[in-house]
């Protein structure tokens, strides 16, 4: 126990609370993260916690979804101020090495052959194959009733629900509307890597993204604007895009 919640380093360990009394005929509200947590992930365990009895985190920078080993050097790992963050919500927190999370040396993984292979999966070569893995093996391990995603990473929570339907889960995706910051940038870990001018540049993404008619004028008035563009495309009664800032990569998406 660490405070008001169970902290879990293991798998064993975490085994072991999930078939103790405490979990038996309760409701289980799960939110999975890579940590460096904030408003947006609070959010999530905040309602998480309205809507279930019990609540796991997962705090987890999965190596698996990362292209660029330097991206994954830069990733930022805060545990102990994420456990102070989110700990008022949850009651248990999985925070796993990565060679418990992949003993078998990630030698079998999830591959979707559709939805993954464009925008951050064209971008990202291999990025979802990591995400969707460690979904399943979470899912599997916390065996929740609901599974929170914020709806800023739209792709991501798309291929969530399917991975959840083709392999007959029971657990609920509950999509949550993305935190954005006073200026209207979606809040993202990647935010504070950003100097004050660049931050000011990046507050007219989602801006850009709702003001212009069609995607391709989205586009160019975001490269007019100094902001360097990866994609930016309408699907499914939404605008989705990645731009760069500084160098730093940064993905928003609004309704249509």
């Amino acid at each position: 126990m660490n405070g008001p919640f169970h902290l879990h380093r293991t798998v064993a360990s975490w085994r072991q609370a999930r078939r103790g009394a405490g979990f038996q005929g309760v409701s289980v509200g799960f939110v999975p993260t890579m940590g460096a947590l904030h408003a947006g992930h609070v959010a999530l365990v905040e309602r998480a916690r309205r809507e279930n009895d019990r609540v796991v985190l997962s705090v987890f920078v999965n190596p698996t979804q990362f292209d660029d080993p330097a991206d994954l050097a830069r990733y930022p790992r805060t545990l102990s101020a994420d456990l102070a963050l989110a700990g008022p919500f949850v009651t248990d927190v999985l925070a796993p090495e990565a060679d418990e999370l992949y003993a078998d040396g990630y030698r079998f993984h999830v591959t979707e052959r559709d939805l993954s292979r464009e925008m951050e999966g064209a971008s990202r070569p291999g990025h979802f194959d990591g995400v969707l893995t460690v979904v399943l093996k979470l899912l599997n391990l916390v065996q929740p009733d609901r599974v929170y995603f914020g709806e800023k990473d739209w792709q991501q929570l798309e291929l969530v629900r399917g991975l959840c339907r083709s392999f007959f889960l029971s657990t609920e995706v509950v999509a949550c509307p993305t935190v954005r910051d006073r200026d209207g940038l979606a809040l993202s870990s990647r935010n504070v890597r950003l100097s004050e001018a660049g931050r000011a540049r990046a507050a007219l993404f989602p801006t850009i993204l709702r003001g212009a008619v069609d995607a391709l004028s989205a586009a160019r008035a975001l490269a007019k604007a100094g902001l360097d563009v990866d994609y930016v495309t309408d699907r499914s009664g939404r605008r989705l895009a990645a731009i760069r800032v500084e160098g730093v990569r940064l993905i928003d998406n609004v309704p249509l």
